[in-house]
């Protein structure tokens, strides 16, 4: 169901109580709710003795009611939240969120991601906020005792991009939660699911959770102030200022505005570059050809922990005069396990473009069905594994052809649809 369809507009209604403390309708268009979420809302409002509802978030509230039967379900669990690789602040708050609702039904949750924070705001929000998320590669989780948890979530991903997923399939534990806003990417089933790809941010998802009662934020609670911050910057982040934004995320970001800390928020954005990160810039630029308003860069090799560096660069090529879409891409490495994957992130400005269609068609699917890339409006990533070709760079010979052997089969996969004479876009 889209949000902004007529149906679903947001029309304001209220339950109150009378002074007999029997609930009163006060209009005729009051939405039904079960008991479990009726009385998940009334005690959400303390002051009023009631709780002021939007109407237009009919989904909302059903995917809430839904979500709340679920938590109870598995109540007194233990269960994993696993994050992509490579966490945005998306990600990072949602999860977050989604934590401090499901600790109301006794269920402990350990949000994990494989790869790094590389981003320096993603560094700056984790340390500021004291946000519980951990770094967790394929050996720490072998070592864990994965029987001990009893589900697994999913949260702004849907495990295409970690390589934690197969470790915990493989380990028998059940997904028991689904939630992103990116187009559906393969068949996993979970117990409940809420993708919604219209929205642009799951925080807004989350924050519509907490407008609905799942989650009463207190403004006198420290936790709640950083999580309220961590999904505004989410919000922010995804939706480009805010510039992306729909009705339901400015209805989710005045919500937050009741609860966020703007000098936090404030200290977040304000973190600076390193110089690892302006030298991947520096060498988009120096690096980068443009053609038909793409600006199309690879940057070599960078290391596992400057991964974020290829969007930062992609953000700032976009900005050049007459480039309306920026590409730029590299093999980053792990040297400790020898890995090696290509990395590349789009950025456009150009309304007609479709990141997650462009992508797709550019570089395709894996044997298994798997695409390996996507994206939302105004920007998206890929990843390539290497495969049998990861490290053995010692030769640096050997290692500058390989990376030219990449290099050229990106480009030319990315200018078949550059050129609008022989391929359309």
């Amino acid at each position: 169901m889209y949000l902004n369809s007529p149906v679903t507009q947001f029309e304001g209604f209220s339950l109150s109580t009378d002074a007999n403390g029997e609930e009163v309708e006060t209009d005729k268009d009051v939405i039904e709710l079960s008991p479990i979420t009726r009385s998940s809302l009334l005690t959400s409002n303390g002051d009023s003795g009631g709780y002021v509802v939007q109407r237009g978030n009919a989904l909302a509230l059903q995917k809430s009611e839904e979500l709340q039967k679920t938590l109870i379900n598995h109540r007194n669990e233990r269960h994993l939240v696993i994050l992509q690789d490579f966490p945005d602040p998306d990600a990072l708050s949602s999860a977050w969120a989604y934590q401090l609702i499901a600790q109301k039904y006794d269920i402990k949750c350990e949000i994990i991601y494989a790869g790094t924070l590389s981003h320096q705001e993603n560094i700056a929000l984790v340390k500021l906020t004291n946000l519980p998320a951990q770094r967790c590669n394929m050996q720490t989780l072998k070592s864990k005792d994965l029987l001990s948890y009893q589900g697994f979530v999913l949260i702004d991903n849907q495990g295409t991009t970690s390589q934690l997923l197969q470790v915990v399939k493989d380990a028998g534990i059940p997904l028991v939660v689904l939630v992103d806003h990116h187009s559906l990417q393969g068949d996993l089933k979970a117990e409940f699911t809420d993708i919604r790809p219209h929205v642009r941010a799951t925080a807004t998802i989350f924050t519509q959770y907490l407008q609905v009662g799942l989650l009463a934020f207190d403004s006198s609670i420290s936790q709640h102030i950083k999580c309220a911050t961590a999904l505004m910057h989410g919000l922010r982040s995804d939706t480009n200022r805010l510039m992306q934004a729909q009705e339901e995320d400015f209805m989710a970001a005045a919500y937050l505005s009741k609860f966020y800390d703007v000098q936090l928020l404030n200290a977040i954005l304000q973190a600076n570059r390193s110089k690892r990160v302006m030298d991947v810039i520096e060498r988009s630029l120096k690096n980068r050809i443009v053609q038909n308003n793409f600006s199309i860069a690879g940057v070599g090799y960078l290391r596992y922990d400057d991964r974020d560096a290829i969007p930062q660069a992609a953000d700032f090529l976009v900005t050049e005069e007459n480039v309306h879409t920026a590409v730029v891409y590299g093999i980053v490495h792990d040297e400790d396990d020898e890995l090696e994957i290509v990395i590349g992130s789009l950025r456009t400005t150009k309304l007609t473009l479709d990141p997650d269609e462009f992508i797709k068609e550019a570089f395709g699917q894996d044997s298994t069905g798997r695409f390996f890339g996507g994206g939302r409006t105004g920007a998206g990533g890929f990843e390539i594994p290497m495969g049998f070709l990861s490290g053995s760079n010692e030769n640096s010979a050997y290692a500058k052809m390989k990376w030219e052997v990449f290099d050229a089969q990106i480009k030319q996969k990315l200018l078949k649809l550059v050129n609008p004479k022989d391929h359309p876009i």
